[in-house]
């Protein structure tokens, strides 16, 4: 039979100017220093697994995954080399072959974080692999997201089972029924039917009880909260280590509900190290968590977290000026949510929704979105909400309001006085703590200022938001900052403005 090359791993070969040579000897060398002296690659062994597509045994793939990380500077995992799974050429990150099983999702978190540490350990700070956007993203969603032929259908009353359901501890009907952890026939067993759980390395994994599934659910508050206040640059690694430490105890198969627990756990650490990467600039880094949230998510059977974590990568792609691949990818998360999501997930949608619009420049359809979100918003109980769309109150809604008339104002200048009046309105709302929004407030402010033909009070907010900015750790703050001195050009000869422009330009 013959062979194909594995393209992936050829092309990140090429990358590191290694000789094949070269990389053997390096295997050899981690390889040992892992605790495998016995290992003995050689160059006709690489040259084999480039040119052949030969797939390495454990640990191996584990050891290259390191070597690449540190050479590129950037988060490579095996499935980045293509030495997991089936063989794909020519094939993206981790958006492919959907839908995930189980086990793969667990590998997918824990390998990511752990080369992601490592990056950190070592000091990089590279911005990984190219996002992934278009049709490709949203056509594989689209296919994961919909049940495939011999998939139970979650609301059919006549399925004793439902892996995906929310667990309900005070519903005596609920269907997580006997569970046996140490049977991997049993079908409630959380690893799958045919899960071994000698291959999940189950070293470190042991039994976790409700008490501490609190505690991690605890954390998460405290990491959102670090990430209002003072952004994404200073805990992200925190957060890593705490989504690498959840995807390890998901490899022991705890009973259902606590399982159940563990990947809603799982969904929020991803969502929010993928929003913490992209408010530090890794934005490929970014869009690999939110895909690993939506995954968690749909394990923890949450489809509205699911579709929280790509709207997420929605903002992201606008944020990118990808306004078109993002409004696919927000139309995708209201039809995953569907009529599961409340009222306050679903105004925020639509205020992402509204952004993309503006974006594109479609007034109309931009205005009638914000109308959506309004009415949405209006009929909201915050009481009932998740915590994971908590951050949704009045002032972000506002917040959100003002950034997309701030864009709109661009190609409608009408639109320049709305944005100013939800700016104002949102810093008036703003609680302690959320000191990046506060920033972004007053970056919308100005720039609608300036757009409004206001150089003066434009330049007054501006220099607020450059003071603001100086306190919180977020690449954002200034990708916005700079837009903003863009705006600042036609008015280059207004004292203020000129004084601003040199703030703006000595940079963080």
């Amino acid at each position: 039979m013959r062979r194909e090359p594995n393209t992936k791993l050829v092309d990140l070969f090429a990358l590191t100017g290694w000789s094949k040579g070269e990389l053997a000897r390096l295997v050899n060398r981690r390889a040992a220093a892992m605790g495998h002296p016995q290992l003995a690659t050689d160059t006709s062994r690489v040259r084999r697994w480039l040119e052949d597509g030969e797939r390495p045994r454990d640990p191996v793939p584990r050891v290259l995954a390191a070597l690449f990380t540190e050479r590129l500077g950037r988060v490579v995992t095996s499935e980045d080399l293509g030495l997991t799974g089936r063989p794909r050429h020519n094939a993206q990150v981790v958006q492919e072959d959907l839908p995930w099983s189980t086990e793969r999702t667990v590998t997918a978190l824990t390998e990511f974080t752990g080369m992601d540490l490592m990056l950190n350990r070592h000091g990089f700070a590279g911005s990984g692999f190219a996002l992934v956007a278009g049709p490709a993203l949203v056509a594989n969603f689209d296919r994961w997201l919909s049940p495939g032929p011999g998939v139970p259908n979650p609301r059919d009353p006549h399925d004793p089972y439902d892996p995906h359901a929310a667990y309900d501890p005070h519903n005596p009907r609920d269907p997580q029924g006997p569970y046996d952890p140490h049977d991997p026939r049993d079908r409630h067993n959380p690893l799958g039917p045919s899960a071994d759980p000698v291959s999940y390395g189950l070293a470190d994994a042991g039994p976790i009880g409700a008490e501490e599934v609190t505690a991690l659910e605890n954390a998460v508050t405290v990491f959102r909260a670090w990430d209002a206040d003072r952004g994404g640059g200073l805990q992200r690694k925190a957060v890593i280590g705490q989504l690498n430490e959840v995807g390890n105890l998901l490899t022991y198969p705890n009973p259902l509900p606590v399982t159940r627990r563990l990947w809603n756990v799982a969904a929020d650490l991803a969502a929010l190290a993928g929003w913490m990467s992209h408010d530090v600039g890794l934005d490929p880094t970014a869009q690999n968590y939110f895909v690993i949230a939506a995954h968690a998510a749909r394990e923890a059977g949450d489809l509205p977290r699911a579709a929280e974590a790509l709207s997420r990568a929605a903002r992201q792609l606008v944020h990118l000026e990808r306004p078109a691949d993002a409004l696919a990818l927000i139309e995708l998360a209201q039809r995953t949510a569907g009529e599961r999501a409340g009222a306050t997930t679903l105004a925020m949608f639509h205020t992402v929704q509204a952004w993309a619009q503006a974006a594109l420049g479609r007034a109309a359809d931009c205005r009638r979105a914000l109308g959506r979100a309004e009415a949405e918003f209006g009929r909201s109980r915050p009481e009932e909400d998740p915590d994971w769309v908590s951050f949704f109150d009045s002032a972000d809604l506002h917040g959100m309001q003002a950034l997309v008339y701030r864009t709109l104002a661009e190609v409608d200048p009408t639109a320049a006085g709305r944005a100013q009046e939800h700016a104002q309105r949102a810093l008036e709302l703003r609680a302690l703590g959320h000191e990046r929004a506060k920033t972004f407030d007053l970056i919308s402010l100005a720039s609608a200022c300036l757009l409004d033909g206001r150089p003066d009070r434009g330049a007054h907010h501006a220099r607020q938001a450059v003071r603001a900015a100086g306190e919180v750790s977020s690449t954002r703050t200034w990708d916005r900052l700079e837009a903003l001195r863009k705006l600042t050009d036609r008015y280059r000869d207004v004292p203020e403005v000129r004084d601003l422009r040199q703030e703006l330009a000595d940079g963080p």
